[in-house]
């Protein structure tokens, strides 16, 4: 049965704004020259305070729980998520400017491309501007990226940024395959990586380098899966020793299971909106956007200078810091793109939390725990809660925007500013969000 959002069939019929910003103060049809200079005037100065002294808004947030949905479409996971999003808030389909859709695996999985449009019609808003937006495993990051532009610019006033994926109705096999579309094809899958390889490269690396061991890559896992216990949107809820990360099976040398995230299904939602539209439909909300950055690099291991560091996250860390006004000890709470346990690890190096070769204190000394100095992944992360690939991106912006709003299942007392950290691939594709509070 398709998923199809109803019951909004009210739909904006005003003029088209010039400049595509509906704030400015404008007439639909100017009528001399100087009507016109001052109509582009005024929308240049609403696009600047929009930029400059409002950052965007959160409306809404909403999720599925991340787990193997077999029974269930692309469609209606996202349209799952959707309803919930909108009933969240005041707001409908037609309050929408633009439909924004993750997704990595559509066409590959499922034999359906075209998610944007086909998405925004099942949500309801079948007239409003839609595209997907694929970056491997940070299509997620990129999509809300590229909606909170989109308000930041004045194109829109309303977005919905969401992600899906449908992974498990395929095999494991073929969820092997189609995931390798992100590593680089000729040097990489054509010589037989998989991406638990390209990881236990990265591991070996930095096990050789800095003298980590598989019982500091443990510790991220056995962190990642308690906190997901308390999560009800988690795929896993069991609580791990060192233990029972040591002894899973092995998949590649030094990783095991349970340092590997699992294959998910899932969507998640956010709406993001501008602050004269949060206030003109009285908006409750508490969450705002105070900084991105997004940078990218070589797809394959060999082409980069060092596998034990990621510089797009660096880079896309720094770019996010500089527009938050913000630095490394300012943040409160992090959600990092934890693939792999290797992978928490130089995410925490990259963002400015330890220094090269120190990342893995973090979890072996307790200081990224629920009660430590930097709460990391309290969601459980992509180890405990899943990784639904295209979707994890929004669904970090999810959790931590339930931090700032102080509804978290693993609240952490006192959130003013959370970092989110979405990784396509090996490190190749990075965005870095920060959130604040009012």
């Amino acid at each position: 049965m398709l998923a199809r959002v109803t019951g909004f069939e009210n739909r904006r019929d005003a003029p088209v704004a010039l400049l595509g910003h509906s704030g400015a103060s404008r007439s639909t049809v100017p009528t001399r020259a100087g009507s016109l200079a001052l109509e582009i005037v005024a929308g240049l100065n609403d696009w600047k305070i929009n930029t400059m002294t409002m950052p965007p808004k959160i409306a809404s947030v909403a999720s599925t729980k991340y787990d193997e949905h077999p029974d269930s479409s692309s469609r209606e996971l996202f349209v799952e998520a959707a309803i919930d999003a909108f009933a969240e808030t005041d707001l409908g389909p037609s309050d929408l400017d633009a439909v924004y859709v993750g997704n990595f695996m559509g066409d590959l999985i499922e034999d359906q491309g075209h998610m944007g449009a086909l998405l925004a019609d099942h949500v309801g808003a079948r007239e409003a501007a839609s595209i997907r937006i694929e970056s491997a495993c940070a299509s997620g990051g990129a999509t809300f990226r590229q909606a909170v532009h989109a308000v930041e610019s004045g194109a829109a006033d309303a977005v919905l940024a969401g992600g899906v994926e449908q992974m498990s109705i395929a095999n494991i096999e073929h969820v092997t395959d189609a995931l390798a579309n992100a590593a680089d094809d000729v040097y990489e899958n054509e010589q037989g990586l998989t991406f638990p390889g390209i990881y236990a490269l990265m591991a070996r690396r930095y096990m050789h380098e800095f003298g980590a061991r598989k019982e500091d890559l443990a510790a991220v896992s056995v962190k990642n899966h308690n906190n997901a216990v308390e999560n009800p949107l988690a795929q896993f809820q069991k609580k791990l020793t060192v233990d029972d990360v040591l002894t899973s099976k092995p998949i590649a040398t030094p990783l095991v299971l349970y340092d590997a995230c699992p294959v998910s299904d899932g969507a998640s939602v956010v709406i993001v909106v501008s602050e004269a539209f949060a206030a003109e439909h009285s908006l409750d909300t508490s969450a705002r956007v105070l900084g991105t950055g997004q940078s990218s690099d070589a797809v394959a291991l060999q082409d980069r200078a060092t596998i034990t560091r990621t510089p797009a996250a660096e880079r896309a860390a720094e770019e996010a810091y500089d527009e938050a006004d913000t630095a490394p000890e300012d943040i409160d709470v992090v959600e990092v793109h934890d693939c792999f346990t290797i992978a928490e690890i130089l995410a925490l190096e990259a963002l400015g939390f330890y220094d090269r070769g120190e990342g893995t204190r973090g979890a072996v000394d307790g200081e990224t725990a629920l009660d430590g100095k930097l709460p990391v992944n309290t969601s459980g992360g992509l180890l405990g809660k899943g990784h639904p690939v295209g979707v994890t991106g929004i669904g970090q912006i999810v959790e931590l925007t339930k931090q700032i709003d102080g509804r978290h299942p693993n609240q952490v007392e006192g959130v003013n500013a959370a970092l989110a950290h979405n990784v396509g691939g090996s490190g190749a594709s990075t965005t870095v969000t920060i959130l604040g509070g009012e």
